[in-house]
């Protein structure tokens, strides 16, 4: 099955920009459907955004629209989450998750993902 590691987390200002990764092997990239979730202390996971093979978004949470941007390179099996204009309320952990596509499509639900990451950790200081 899909292994998934997250990488690209760490610590900025309110205003700067991280570029979080999400390595994946084991099986066909392609045959996933690709989410990033995140979840601070305290609170629920939220799904960010999530992405099929053919690279359509098919969602953003309001709170990152316009800031942040969901990407994938297929000849590298990676997904990636360029994150600009940080802001104090995005800092939590960040989660790669995978859904094989015979499962169904993109789904803000983490419960709807079966392979997640070990997460990558953003702080982000006023």
């Amino acid at each position: 099955q899909l292994e998934l590691v997250e990488s690209g987390g760490g610590s900025v200002q309110a205003g700067g920009s991280l570029r979080l990764s999400c390595a994946t092997s084991g099986d066909m990239f392609s045959s996933y459907v690709m989410g990033w979730f995140r979840q601070a202390p305290g609170k629920e996971r939220e799904g960010v955004s999530c992405t099929y093979w053919t690279g359509i978004t098919t969602y953003y949470v309001d709170s990152v629209k316009d800031r942040f941007t969901i990407s994938r390179d297929n000849a590298k099996n990676t997904m990636y989450l360029q994150m600009n204009s940080l802001k104090p309320e995005d800092a939590a952990m960040y989660y790669c998750a995978a859904r094989p596509r015979y499962r169904g499509g993109c789904s803000r639900d983490p419960n709807a993902y079966t392979l997640w990451g070990q997460g990558t950790q953003v702080t982000v200081s006023s």
